[in-house]
């Protein structure tokens, strides 16, 4: 290759060294080094050229330059020649020389240059740097860098110089006065001392092994003396740190007694640049060196330095570590590594310093001490063993620090204690309490907030800490069990350890668990010694507290649990074999449970009776009787946990049950009512409870109790109420009142039924009743409560004794006057449940209420509770409410609606009959239809609930009639469809309870089970989903059920019910209403003739206000049932309806294809209209613009929109079917005359939007294709997205190519009346119609059951026939069609060759084709076509049709391009063997093989066919297998490897064409698109990459050259970078 071309071309790259985009340098530069590669003296004597002829080129080009050529050198040294070498020392000395200034980049690229020929030629390259490294004079400052540099690259190669080196720089130093100069002189000296260490520490590979430190000790102090007395004390803090860095590393090359000299001085001198510099990492590392070379010779003098020292290195280990940024966590670790050193040398002093730092309070000197000690403890073992005591000692005073930073750090140090011994020692077990105290911390109190600091230690992270810890001293620390157990017990119980439990019980059961399997004596413990250890009565109480709240305190419930069961042996001898039953059991069941699923009241039970069951076994009077008095005293703990205090005083009552003390019992009691808190509900029920409890043993005893309070002076407002209550004067008496209230009510509910009777009248109400007009809410919800309770109570009893209860209506009125005093619009105060449940306990006893007594209870009770707000209303907060939280009123709602229930079946059970019935009933009727589901939901409830009461509990003595069935089914059966579920469920419930009481009035016996009634229950299934059919179909079974088992006389009641039910306030139900009409009218409307005038009158009113979609559907049912005789008159009222038709109009018609013979009528009637009528006319568009504009005629249009509607029908199937041929040709060809057409401007309907003209026919098609079940033809339709497409102009021929596709695949024996009935229209005046049927007939003629049905001529006919159309569209169709015929019937296409070809010729000619249309599908016809015609028919015109379509070749159109291909691939069969053909071939192969990366892929795709066809013309076997195998349209192509292989087969087949196919790529050079121009410069690339030398002058590399050149400067970067790369193959 000419060298010329070598240098232009590495010219031309060099140029573009600092191109604009990234990826084209980083190619350009890539070029540079392959070339570089191949001929490193040629190239790099050009970059050398080329820096010496631009000495004004940019610094950044420089630097490019010679980095590229440091890249050369560095993977090409062994090859480049010694005089270039020489010279390119020469030149990067230079380059890094020339300007004085300091210039980084520039010269910092020639530096590396320097050090990379020096990996390989040290010596020439120290003759040259030690040239301009003279005595005497200050070097320049990249002189000093690169010996710097090279003494860290090639160690053993500069480690003999450096002794010269240090005699020349040592005067140097005196004469540096830039601060620059001295950093890089300090720099340098670091970096030999490394070095030099380096080499000493590896003699055995070293070239001279007779090199010494000591060789160095003189120059290295010599150096050493200025850096530290002058330099160090400059103010540029970078100079500082590397003077600092270098002095450190220079330490250890030091002679010892002169290192011992300056000790005194470098100490603190280094100490002090701490405060001079930002970045402590380099001063701690350069102390860590000092310190280890003085300690390594045994410096005496350091002692004395060592206050100083350790108050640095304290304030360096105090500052914030920050693990995001590592020089500070690297500074850390050397300050801890100074500190271990010292440990080692000095362990008293370091020792002494730390303890005495630890009593600072300030938070970061303590952090930091903290963790000295703690990496002191951890890796100092031994010098540590001593100073255990002292340390322990402290440690305390950290301990009580407040800050969560601080208390982290002493958990760490206490961990490491406790591995090493510390926690066995005496007061060791404070720092266990630490440990527990700090387990127990509560949540951070900002819990939505995030903290400021983000070092910030929250109390969170503090206790899981504290957590893990316990949890690590127990399980690795095998000797610290005697100290934990049973010492950790004593944290149980104190109330501030509380939220410790669950880490405590894991602890002590891991402890307790090993103790006892190994029998270890000390898992016995003996109370009486362990003084802080809880008595077995308090441990139990207490865990067993914990038990009932499991999901309390962290989960504190089965460790507690667990712990019990571990502790069993120790809390008493007799209860071991009852826990090991009982307790694991109630473990299973927390374990299956979640907070919110746990059944608390069962659990609670299920609690009491363990505690009951273990008292009985213990089976001791005086452990029982101290288990009462203590866990009285416990009370207190609780005060701030009132649900557990609740449940304690329950086990109280328990406990008291037990005892036989009746001294201790009362002295109990007297001390629970005296100190309990009165003020708060749940302790008042707690107290309550317990009270009551105890009664049960204890009932004379609990009674006097009781009375004897209530006359205490607790009742009364004196400033000291014995002494006990000296604090509680300003305590609310009504509470305490509210108390006793309570007591009375629990100790009815509880005491033995056989006692309490003779007690209620003369001790329980007597004592309550006095309270009765209290205003106080407390006492209000205490008496209603009290008074339910002993209404249970007496129910219970007079199960045995009869009992006659004379104050039950005034308690009844008593209550009702609460409910009225509450809030109608809101539910606070559980007052309304309690009332309720209370007047249901007291309805069964005698004497029974009077009917307006028993009206007044069911309004106020009823209406009290209907009209509450929904559950999920968020209530106001008035200004002396709390608002309930959701859980709380969720369960305040659910007692009180079970509450009304309750009391509605105890009222109803006085009056079993269907008076009495009705009586209930109509409180709740009115609330049946309320607009609000959630009151609808509460009455079809509550109605469910009575009338199944009512059933179940019904026995008819005489014949009387259910005289209400129909108006209660009326008013319920529209329910069955409410749009709430749960209404929806309950209304079935009613319907099936209502018949089944209306079998039993008839005189069914109450075994006897209805089918049909009983069919109703599987409905409720149905009825959960929503979807409308299901509702439908039920409610329709529903009303055959009630037709069947209705009485005659009921029936017209319920239609009138139904009548209303059409305008209820849910829609859902108003389409109920209107199915059960029909269903009804089916079924029994034979009776009811004279209602009919009336009844459609009132439909014909409500169709008009009803919007609901269903329930016009069903209202159409109604109409077409009653209006069947008069359809003429419904039709031409229909048609004359304004357009569009609202949906009443739609649905009307729809229903009218109800009845198969009526719409086969209508059919047939629009079929004849729509073809002799016009369908548009054309209008100007507006007088001031000239155009016109089609319009659509009004009857047709009427008709096809309400042909549509009645094919929606189902029932439409038949006659659709049956003239499908005509109702499908009618549809299409409407379809085509309603493109592009408006609909007719309509004054009376301007709010409707207009009808799409276009769309209702393409509807009505759709709905045509559905009757017919042309499910295939559907299905595809609509996955290519047809229907849209054929509704708009621009889209419509593809639209009806997919129908006609379509039905040729799915549908086809359908088509030869199709097509009969279409022929017509191809003569039709109205152009959009021939359009139309010429694009269907076309698609046809591309499947092959045209001609399997013999449609062939007749379509190819009236193909030829339409290529001579006045119309460009159709002729274009007709063209297209004419091609498809060698998709769908190859074997047709010689019978038509002549006439194809002559076709196919003059579309490529066409002259009136704007777009090229039509040659676009001529040349694509033609290319099917080829693939079948024969070779005689074709033999003479190849070359002739080869010479048409190459300029098409480059066309800007990507289809006309895409076709061009294609045809000229299919061509090739009829040219192969003939030269001249090859020729053509290689013609245009260039242009093919850059168009495989055309920009669009299906060109690429047709570039790829047309030459995997055409490669066996080619003439090479090679290029021709390659073509087959790797050009396949599915599979991608790698363009540069598949060029790569091509260049080397056309080079070796093709020699002498090589001239052509280069000048034909440089053509493409200038090509419009920049992906082509890309591939031009890769194709010239690998051609000349793979071209042997031979073979160079075949081409015009003068050409080539400045071709690429012009590339390197193209807009596209791409472009450039394979411009570039090509350069790269200049060698």
């Amino acid at each position: 290759m000419d060298e010329t071309d070598i240098e232009q071309v590495t010219l031309a790259l060099l140029d573009a060294a600092t191109d604009k985009d990234s990826e084209v340098q980083e190619q350009v530069r890539k070029s540079m080094l392959t070339l570089g590669k191949q001929q490193p003296d040629r190239v790099l004597a050009m970059c050398q050229d080329y820096l010496l002829k631009h000495p004004k080129l940019a610094v950044s080009h420089r630097v490019v330059i010679l980095q590229t050529i440091e890249l050369i050198v560095g993977c090409r040294i062994e090859e480049i020649s010694y005089p270039r070498i020489k010279s390119i020392i020469s030149l990067a000395s230079e380059e890094m020389t020339r300007s004085k200034e300091v210039i980084p980049d520039w010269q910092q690229a020639a530096s590396n240059i320097l050090v990379a020929v020096g990996n390989k030629h040290i010596n020439d390259i120290m003759e040259e740097i030690l040239s301009k490294f003279q005595p005497g004079l200050i070097p320049h400052f990249f002189v000093v860098q690169t010996l710097a540099n090279l003494s860290d690259s090639n160690v053993y190669g500069m480690v003999p110089f450096l002794n010269a080196i240090l005699g020349t720089m040592l005067p140097m130093l005196g004469m540096a006065k830039q601060d620059n100069m001295k950093w890089v002189f300090s720099s340098a000296l670091c970096h030999f001392s490394d070095s030099i260490l380096e080499y000493l520490a590896n003699l055995d590979k070293a070239p001279d092994p007779t090199v010494r430190k000591d060789t160095f000790s003189s120059e290295i102090f010599a150096a050493y003396d200025i850096l530290f007395n002058s330099w160090l004390q400059s103010r540029e803090s970078k100079l500082r740190l590397t003077v600092a860095e270098a002095v450190g590393s220079m330490c250890h090359l030091m002679a010892s007694e002169k290192l011992e000299e300056q000790i005194p001085k470098l100490s603190p001198a280094i100490l002090s640049l701490y405060k001079k510099n930002n970045e402590h990492y380099v001063i701690s590392k350069s102390l860590c060196q000092v310190l280890d070379a003085s300690l390594n010779m045994g410096s005496r003098v350091l002692e004395t330095q060592l206050d100083s020292l350790l108050f640095a290195l304290h304030q360096q280990v105090s500052a914030p570590v920050d693990y995001s940024n590592p020089p500070t966590v690297k500074n850390h670790n050397e300050v801890l590594r100074c500190f271990s050193l010292l440990a080692n040398s000095f362990p008293d002093r370091l020792v002494m310093f730390v303890l005495q730092k630890l009593e600072n309070s300030n938070e970061r000197s303590r952090v930091g001490s903290l963790a000295v000690l703690r990496h002191l403890i951890n890796s100092s073992t031994s010098t540590m063993e001593s100073k255990k005591l002292l340390i322990l000692a402290s440690i305390r005073q950290p301990m009580a620090d407040h800050s969560n930073k601080v208390k982290k750090r002493v958990v760490q140090v206490i961990s490491a204690m406790a591995h090493h011994g510390y926690l066995e020692l005496e007061g060791g077990e404070l720092l266990v309490r630490f440990i527990v105290q700090h387990c127990a911390l509560p949540d951070t109190y900002q819990r939505g907030q995030r903290p400021t600091d983000p070092e910030e230690v929250t109390n969170e992270a503090l206790r899981t800490m504290c957590d893990n810890t316990l949890h690590l001293l127990t399980t690795t620390v095998g000797r610290l069990a005697d100290v934990l157990w049973p010492k950790l017990l004593y944290y149980l119980t104190p109330a501030q350890y509380s939220n410790a439990t669950t880490p405590l019980c894991k602890s002590l059961i891991v402890l307790g668990t090993k103790k006892k399997n190994n029998e270890e004596p000390s898992f016995k413990i003996d109370f009486t010694q362990e003084v802080n250890i809880p008595s077995p009565q308090t441990l139990m109480i207490r865990l067993l507290v914990n038990a009932a709240f499991p999901f309390h305190g962290r989960g504190h419930g089965a460790p507690s649990l667990s712990l019990l069961h571990i502790l069993s042996v120790n809390i008493h001898p007799n209860i071991e074999i009852l826990w090991e039953k009982e307790i694991p059991p109630l473990l299973s069941v927390i374990e299956e449970s979640t907070c919110e699923s746990l059944d608390k009241q069962l659990w609670d039970d299920k609690l009491l009776k363990l505690l009951s069951k273990t008292l009985d076994t213990i089976d001791d009077d005086k452990w029982v009787c101290q288990l009462a008095a203590e866990a009285t005293r416990y009370l207190p703990t609780y005060n701030n946990a009132l649900e557990e205090k609740s449940f304690l005083y329950r086990c109280i009552g328990v406990t008291l049950q037990q005892c036989f003390n009746k001294e201790l019992v009362k002295k109990q009691l007297q001390e629970i009512l005296l100190t309990a808190r009165h003020t708060d509900a749940i302790e008042r029920e707690g107290v309550a409870m317990g009270v009551g409890l105890c009664a049960n043993s204890h009932l004379e005893g609990t009674l006097a109790k009781l009375d004897e309070f209530g006359k205490s002076d607790a009742f009364k407002k004196s400033p000291s109420i014995f002494n006990l209550l000296k604090e509680r004067n300003d305590v609310e008496i009504e509470k305490v009142k509210s108390t006793l209230i309570l007591c009375y009510g629990q100790v009815a509910l509880n005491a033995p039924p056989e006692k309490i009777l003779n007690r209620i009248d003369q001790d329980i109400l007597r004592a309550i009743s006095k309270h009765f007009n209290t205003k106080d809410l407390t006492m209000k919800l205490s008496l209603v409560q009290s008074v339910g309770l002993i209404a249970r109570a007496i129910r219970e009893c007079v199960k045995k004794q009869g009992y006659v209860f004379t104050r039950k209506q005034e308690l009844i009125n008593v209550m009702l006057d609460f409910i009225k005093a509450e809030p109608a619009d809101s539910l606070r105060t559980p007052v309304r449940h309690l009332v309720m449940t209370t007047c249901s306990n007291l309805m069964p006893l005698d004497p029974a209420l009077s009917e307006n007594e028993s009206f007044d209870l069911l309004k106020v009770c009823v209406n009290s509770v209907m009209s509450l707000p929904p559950e999920t209303s968020t209530p106001e907060k008035t200004k002396e409410d709390e608002i309930l939280d959701p859980k709380q009123r969720k369960d305040l709602y659910k007692d009180t609606f079970a509450a009304l229930q309750e009391l509605l079946k105890s009222v109803l059970s006085k009056d079993p009959t269907p008076d009495g019935l009705q009586s209930v009933f109509k409180h709740i009727e009115s609330w049946l239809s309320s607009t609000h589901d959630h009151e609808r939901e509460r009455a079809v409830t509550a109605t469910a609930h009575i009338l199944a009461n009512f059933l179940d509990n019904l026995t008819v003595k005489n014949m009387v009639s259910f005289h209400n069935l129909g108006a209660l089914l009326g008013r319920l059966s529209p329910r069955c469809s409410d749009p709430h579920p749960a209404v929806r469920t309950a209304a079935v419930a009613c319907i099936y309870a209502l018949l089944y009481i209306q079998l039993r009035y008839e005189g069914f016996s109450l075994d006897y089970k209805d089918e049909a009634v009983d069919s109703l229950l599987p409905l409720k299934d149905q009825l959960e989903n929503p979807d409308h059919s299901v509702l439908y179909k039920t409610c329709s079974d529903l009303t055959k059920v009630m037709s069947k088992r209705l009485p005659q006389e009921q029936l017209s009641t319920l239609v009138f019910m139904l009548f209303e039910g059409l305008i209820d306030s849910q829609t859902n139900c108003c389409r109920a209403s209107s199915v059960i009409l029909n269903t009804l009218l089916k079924n029994r409307g034979g009776g009811l003739q004279d209602q009919v005038p009336e009844m459609l009158e009132m439909l014909h009113s409500r169709l008009q206000s009803i919007t609901e979609e269903q329930v016009r559907v069903a209202a159409g049912q109604t109409v077409l049932i009653l209006a069947s005789q008069h359809l003429q008159t419904v039709i031409n009222t229909l048609v004359n309806q304004p357009l569009p038709y609202d949906s009443w109009i739609s649905e009307m018609w729809m229903a009218l294809g109800a009845d198969p013979i009526v719409a086969n009528q209508i059919i047939e009637m629009v079929m004849e209209k729509l073809v002799i009528m016009a369908p548009y006319v054309d209008k100007k568009e507006s007088i001031m613009r000239g155009g016109m504009t089609k319009m659509a005629t009004n009857q047709p249009l009427a008709m096809t929109c309400g042909l549509k509607e009645l094919l929606l029908n189902g029932q439409s199937q038949e006659p659709a079917v049956s003239m499908f041929p005509q109702l499908f040709s009618c549809l299409t060809v409407r379809l085509g005359a309603s493109v592009g057409v408006s609909a007719p401007k309509d004054n009376n309907s301007k709010n409707a939007a207009p009808v799409h003209v276009a769309g209702v026919a393409a509807d009505a098609l759709r709905i045509l294709l559905a009757r017919a079940q042309l499910d295939e033809v559907m299905k595809k339709l609509d996955e290519d997205n047809a229907w849209e497409a054929m509704k708009e102009q621009n889209t419509h021929i593809a639209g009806v190519t997919l129908l006609a596709r379509a039905m040729a695949k799915h549908a086809g024996p359908r088509l030869p009346a199709i097509v009969e009935c279409l022929c017509p229209s191809l003569n039709n005046i109205y152009e959009c119609q021939r359009i139309t049927v010429t694009a269907f007939f076309s698609e046809l003629l591309n499947h092959h059951v045209v001609t399997e049905l013999m449609l062939i001529d007749v379509l190819m006919n009236n193909m030829m026939e339409r290529i001579s159309d006045p119309c460009c569209t159709v002729r274009m169709l007709a063209v297209r069609g004419l091609g498809n015929i060698a998709v769908g019937s190859p074997e047709k296409v010689n019978k038509y060759a002549k006439e194809l070809l002559a076709a196919m010729s003059s579309g490529m000619e066409e002259k009136d084709d704007p777009g090229k249309l039509i040659t676009l599908e001529a040349m694509s016809g033609l290319s099917k076509v080829l693939l079948y015609l024969d070779k005689k028919n074709v033999h003479l015109l190849v070359v002739y049709i080869f010479m048409k379509i190459k300029p098409f070749l480059e066309s800007e159109n990507d289809d006309i391009r895409c076709a061009s291909i294609h045809l000229m691939g299919n061509l090739s069969k009829f040219g192969s063997g003939e030269p001249v053909f090859k020729d053509q071939i290689h013609n245009v192969l260039v242009s093919l093989l850059l168009h495989l990366v055309d920009p669009n892929p299906e060109v690429v795709k047709a570039c790829k066919y047309a030459m995997r066809v055409c490669a066996p013309v080619v003439g090479s076997e090679q290029i021709t297998t390659m073509f087959q195998n790797h050009l396949h349209e599915d599979k991608s192509l790698h363009y540069g490897e598949f060029i790569n292989d091509l260049t080397k087969y056309l080079i070796q087949d093709f020699p002498s064409m090589l001239n052509f196919y280069h000048i034909s790529v440089i053509q493409f050079f200038k090509s419009n698109w920049h992906e082509v121009r890309a591939g031009a410069a890769m194709f010239i690339g690998f051609l000349l990459g793979n071209l042997p030398e031979e073979h160079l002058s075949h081409l015009n590399m003068g050409s080539i050259t400045k071709g690429l050149v012009m590339l390197l400067q193209d807009p596209d970067p791409v472009v450039r970078a394979k411009a570039a790369e090509a350069m790269g193959h200049f060698h």
